[in-house]
């Protein structure tokens, strides 16, 4: 028995060192952790239990038969965080380049399998150089096959997936499907074709930063949620990012203690909009003011700036905010902003995330960029997002909240649950100037008529009092009792309940 026992160890041994001692060595000169210390920094010490440990490739062709190591290169399993289960895939680099073959995607998928039997989420950690080419359509099966479950998986379990190396071709098809995707600067890579392939087909020169790199993925395209600067700063962030999420669609999201008093006043609000209506301030300062302690993990911070998508904690509980800002762009909507809230928006009433909604609008970006863009489309998720959203919505209008924009964002219209007013808010059509020019046109050549009319219409819309007089305002609150009315009114909110229409599924505009 002794004897067999020490087999057992020696093999694991063998499986542990992956692609051997010299290529983790190359790993670690690239400044990566290997697959397994990943897991170590991602998970609660000592709760890994890993599957297929001893899983190795079946091809025989160009002599893979000779080349067989335990795990084909990921290593597969579950362990906690916080003391949370959560289902792992780890790609190993240093085995293959952690190029899937078929036994490679096996292992991931028995693992989703399992997630979604369980719910439990799943997060991978990415680090592959694509199809196993000796295994030809085997190999793309096995992506194809992971694809699926990726689909089936969505809106049931969070997904995570983690860019820690090179991810291209069919690769990244993967991680675009799933709920967050995060990148490591200068070490993980995301493309269709690579550099080679686009100088020879189109004749661009492009490096493999500038056209997949982490800085590219989350202020351009949008593909990456963030981006860190190495391995152990992005799977510290995955463990605070995995703290704010359900397990599954079919719970709610942990409660935590907190020290913050959840009927604390914060005076300060009271002069953070200017009274200059042109002049912008930050929303992130009202963000950080009212979660709990300030703690705020922003989604996409890079991407579409000027909305805020983010989760904090009030009184312990989860919740999503979408938030204009004014720093930049005025806080407009525009292409980017409308697909960054919309999707954020669908993935917190996925899992059961109350979304809490501050508003200081001017309105739809304007120009004929925008317009051949397809800001009507883009502009319709967020609106399509919002309206079919069942989570509790609590809307506080800070400042400006004009046209369609106001609809848009969460307005009582399209069912948010309830809604506040600051006294410095403004819901009205549009602004008061462009209102009056266009109400009184017969004096466009009289600047004093028009300042007048201007002066006459700010007295008579430019307030949250007309919408309060007809009910699509709740109540017009003081700033300083902010967090405790959101707070309360989402305590009144958590037994909601909503009957939706019986459908198979929506057609959001794509």
């Amino acid at each position: 028995m002794l004897d067999i026992i020490q087999q057992l160890e020696d093999r694991r041994s063998e499986a542990r060192l992956g692609g051997g001692e010299t290529r983790i060595a190359a790993q670690h000169g690239k400044g990566k952790l290997t697959a397994r210390e990943r897991l170590d920094a991602l998970l609660d010490t000592g709760s890994f239990e890993e599957y297929d440990t001893f899983k190795t490739h079946r091809c025989t062709d160009f002599g893979m038969e000779t080349q067989r190591i335990p795990g084909d290169g990921v290593v597969t399993g579950w362990g906690t965080i916080e003391g949370r289960p959560v289902y792992v895939f780890s790609q190993d680099f240093t085995v293959f380049g952690g190029s899937l073959s078929e036994t490679h995607a096996e292992k991931i998928c028995k693992i989703m399998d399992l997630a979604v039997q369980n719910g439990v989420p799943l997060i991978g950690l990415n680090d592959s150089g694509g199809a196993r080419i000796q295994e030809g359509v085997a190999s793309l099966g096995g992506y194809a096959e992971v694809f699926w479950r990726n689909v089936q998986a969505s809106g049931v379990i969070p997904q995570i997936s983690v860019i820690m190396g090179p991810c291209a071709g069919g690769a990244v098809y993967s991680p675009a499907m799933t709920d967050f995707v995060y990148m490591v600067r200068d070490t993980s890579y995301m493309f269709v074709t690579g550099p080679d392939v686009v100088k020879t087909v189109t004749g661009e020169v492009v490096t493999a930063e500038e056209l997949g790199g982490a800085g590219t993925h989350s202020k351009k395209s949008s593909v990456a949620d963030g981006a860190f600067e190495n391995d152990v700063e992005a799977l510290a962030e995955m463990r605070r990012l995995f703290a704010f999420l359900p397990l599954s669609s079919r719970e709610t999201p942990p409660v935590y203690e907190t020290f913050d008093d959840p009927a604390r006043i914060e005076p300060s609000l009271d002069t953070l909009v200017p009274n200059n209506p042109n002049k912008p301030y930050d929303m992130g300062e009202l963000i950080e003011k009212l979660a709990d302690e300030g703690d705020v993990l922003e989604i996409q911070k890079d991407f579409a700036p000027n909305i805020v998508t983010a989760f904090v904690r009030l009184n312990g509980s989860s919740v999503g905010v979408v938030a204009n800002q004014p720093m930049v762009l005025a806080g407009c909507l525009d292409i980017d902003a409308a697909r960054k809230a919309a999707r954020f928006v669908r993935f917190c009433d996925a899992f059961n995330i109350p979304i809490l909604t501050l508003v200081d609008v001017p309105g739809f970006l304007p120009g004929v960029s925008q317009e051949l863009g397809g800001i009507i489309k883009h502009g319709a998720k967020l609106l399509f997002a919002y309206a079919e959203a069942t989570v509790p919505k609590v809307t506080v209008i800070t400042r400006k909240a004009y046209g369609g924009a106001y609809d848009v964002m969460a307005s009582k219209h399209i069912r948010a649950d309830v809604n506040y007013a600051w006294p410095s808010a403004q819901i009205a059509v549009m602004g008061a100037k462009g209102a009056s020019e266009i109400i009184h046109r017969k004096d466009a050549g009289d600047a004093d008529r028009l300042a007048q009319h201007t002066k006459e219409y700010e007295d008579r819309f430019t307030n949250p009092f007309i919408a309060a007089q007809r009910g699509f305002i709740d109540e017009v609150i003081m700033p300083h009792s902010t967090r405790r009315r959101i707070i309360r009114a989402f305590e009144m909110l958590k037994t909601k309940s909503v009957a939706t229409p019986r459908r198979k599924h929506d057609n959001i505009p794509l």
